[in-house]
């Protein structure tokens, strides 16, 4: 399921995840808790064109998948598959003892990436020779960087599985705790590169978008080193209207896939529902 944190058409696209034939409002049990800082929400998608190139072993030209144009609008995805369901019940479980939640929140990191790289990694195709005749096929262009941004600590555990679904890629990590009092973002560790290759694509993890604070300050570092919105896909477990709403509103053209959208914060700045400390109880600390 694909939202757009704007207004605009509807455009339709060949994919997976339904979609609305009408403009959709966040309802009255997703709003933030300042009515007026609430979202607007459209169904709309993206469009990627890569140039073309060869390599040197096949007949090739380098691709990505053209699907849908979302223009300058905030995208949020909420992937409509059974085992990311799962995933989260386990994960919103409070008796879920600490294994299991950092398990749980792998498989689900996997699942969401997953669905993010979907039409988005740029591939080689040509033919080969199989044991049985020449085939014609595709591959992840590994010339392409592609970057995975945990943020520490609770990042760690929704990434671990990164490596297992995306062929190549650079983790770069980065520590960004919350004043629980003025719920402020402070960096305490940045592993980022002075600057990411020309044409980087790059994941940002961050489990609970709550606040936004510590995402937004994630993004504009990674920004502050050469990478467009467009560039970039966050992946989270649980995500809420008020981080959705600076989103939208300072990162024009981002994509956001989340497991499930919750309603509110409550007066600390957690989710609500939600799963809890992500960090806590996933490391046991």
């Amino acid at each position: 399921m694909a939202f757009a944190v704007n207004n605009s058409p509807l455009l339709r696209h060949p994919s997976d995840y339904p979609i609305f034939s009408s403009p959709l409002h966040i309802p009255q049990h997703l709003s933030a808790p300042n009515p007026a800082s609430s979202p607007i929400i459209n169904p709309k998608v993206l469009r990627l064109d890569c140039r073309k190139r060869r390599v040197v072993t096949m007949n090739c030209q380098s691709t990505a998948e053209s699907k849908v144009v979302s223009g300058d609008r905030m995208l949020v995805f909420v992937p409509p598959h059974p085992l990311i369901k799962h995933w989260i019940s386990v994960l919103r479980n409070e008796q879920t003892p600490c294994p299991v939640f950092r398990n749980a929140m792998a498989e689900l990191g996997r699942l969401l990436i997953y669905e993010a790289s979907r039409d988005w990694l740029p591939t080689v195709s040509g033919d080969i020779q199989s044991p049985m005749g020449v085939a014609s096929v595709e591959f992840i262009d590994p010339r392409e960087p592609i970057a995975i941004v945990p943020i520490l600590r609770a990042g760690l555990a929704l990434a671990e599985h990164a490596p297992s679904v995306l062929p190549a890629t650079n983790t770069y990590h980065l520590g960004i705790s919350r004043n629980e009092e003025t719920l402020q973002p402070t960096v305490y560790l940045n592993k980022l590169p002075e600057k990411f290759p020309e044409g980087s694509r790059v994941f940002v993890v961050d489990p609970m978008l709550a606040t936004g604070g510590t995402v937004v300050a994630a993004l504009q570092l990674i920004k502050d080193r050469g990478v467009g919105n467009k560039q970039i896909k966050v992946i989270s477990a649980v995500a809420a209207p008020p981080a959705l709403q600076k989103l939208s509103e300072k990162f024009p053209g981002l994509h956001v896939y989340a497991g499930i959208l919750d309603p509110t914060l409550n007066e600390k700045g957690f989710i609500i529902p939600g799963l809890g400390d992500a960090g806590d109880r996933s490391f046991g600390t």
